[in-house]
């Protein structure tokens, strides 16, 4: 049983429920050997207690396993938890010097990588049409036209990896224009496929040409211009495969968005959403907060032929051959590139307003945005 379970185990990132692995946890991760895991603001207590954590994590597989996070700046910072909150790219943006996104970039990555992880969940590529719409968006946008996010996302995303941190470009095929939140409910959008190829998708289809996506993540949205049957987009042959894969020839891995969200819960089985992402082009399904569904989605996932999975197996091997080892940790390490952050954050904002944090701050969500 075990070996099935982890035939279908390698195409899944879990989360996990909270600071460290209790017995439940690390019974269902032995039983389903997934590829990777990704962490949120609850598995986060203090540096320490972090960086054990993941080398847990990294001792409970029989891999290199991906560790993610969503890592982009302002409130979408889980590290703040226990440091310095960078800039959001919004505020970046608004003080428009590309040297400081470099910067971010670069402390992004040695932040990371100090503690273990090896693939950050950024760079947002969507275009912000309205920063105050409530579609999740706000802040976390690198500009208001396809121009500046490609260029400001592409100075981030150059140095994070030149620090040894994957990148994953989200959420295709973009939530830019999506008027409700994917967490809570299915976006309807209507754009055309000329009208985001003109704007939405250049950033996606630029950084995917010149290899700067290692990932690509799925957004769940429904668009009857791209799939006139109304599949959601994360579950859509006609957009993973036919757009990402067939048009634009993007061999990286392709993640779903949190399997766990709205967008997906409200509208499929879970069972049949799990089958139709990987058979849709996906290689990679992220399940966030219910660790239990691992389970589940494992052994639907094993029912798959060889035929359906042979190139998700392939691309993510790809994938873990890039995975970069981490730096030694120590305290004074983590300290240093914190107050970096901090210094990042005045020469952004200046000393008064890096002091106040984002609205959020202290107000734990029950949904963490991603």
């Amino acid at each position: 049983m075990h070996r099935e379970l982890r035939r279908g185990g390698q195409f899944l990132i879990i989360g996990i429920p909270g600071p460290n692995l209790d017995d439940e946890t690390r019974r269902i991760i032995d039983q389903v050997q997934p590829s990777g895991f990704i962490l949120f603001g609850r598995n986060i207590k203090n540096p320490e207690q972090l960086h054990k954590l993941i080398l847990d994590l990294r001792d409970s597989v029989e891999h290199e396993p991906i560790i993610t996070i969503d890592q982009e700046g302002g409130r979408v910072s889980r590290l703040k938890e226990i440091g310095q909150e960078p800039p959001s790219v919004k505020q970046l943006r608004d003080k428009g010097d590309m040297h400081l996104f470099e910067r971010h970039g670069h402390l992004t990555g040695r932040i990371l990588r100090l503690f273990g992880f090896n693939l950050n969940l950024c760079p947002v590529l969507d275009v912000s049409f309205d920063d105050e719409a409530d579609n999740s968006l706000r802040n976390r946008t690198f500009g208001r036209n396809a121009v500046e996010v490609l260029a400001r996302a592409r100075v981030f995303t150059e140095a994070m990896r030149g620090e040894g941190i994957l990148s994953c470009g989200k959420h295709f095929p973009s939530y830019a224009s999506a008027q409700v939140d994917p967490h809570h409910h299915l976006p309807e959008i209507h754009r055309t496929e000329m009208e985001l190829e003109s704007c939405e998708w250049i950033p996606f289809r630029e950084l995917a040409a010149d290899g700067q996506l290692d990932s690509i993540m799925i957004g769940h949205i429904r668009n009857r211009n791209l799939d006139p049957s109304g599949m959601v987009s994360t579950l859509s042959k006609r957009v993973v495969q036919g757009i990402l894969r067939d048009k634009w020839g993007y061999d990286g891995c392709v993640i779903t968005d949190d399997m766990d969200m709205g967008a997906i819960l409200n509208e499929y089985p879970f069972e049949d959403s799990i089958k139709l992402a990987i058979a849709a082009g996906n290689d990679l399904i992220l399940i966030c907060h219910r660790t239990s569904l691992a389970v589940n989605a494992a052994k639907c996932l094993s029912a798959l032929s060889e035929e359906e999975t042979q190139h998700s197996i392939r691309r993510i091997a790809k994938m873990r051959k890039k995975l970069a080892p981490p730096y030694p940790f120590s305290l004074e390490c983590f300290h240093e590139i914190d107050q970096q952050i901090w210094q990042l954050r005045v020469d952004t904002l200046g000393e008064a307003q890096a002091a106040l944090r984002s609205p959020d701050d202290g107000k734990r969500s029950p949904v963490e945005i991603y």
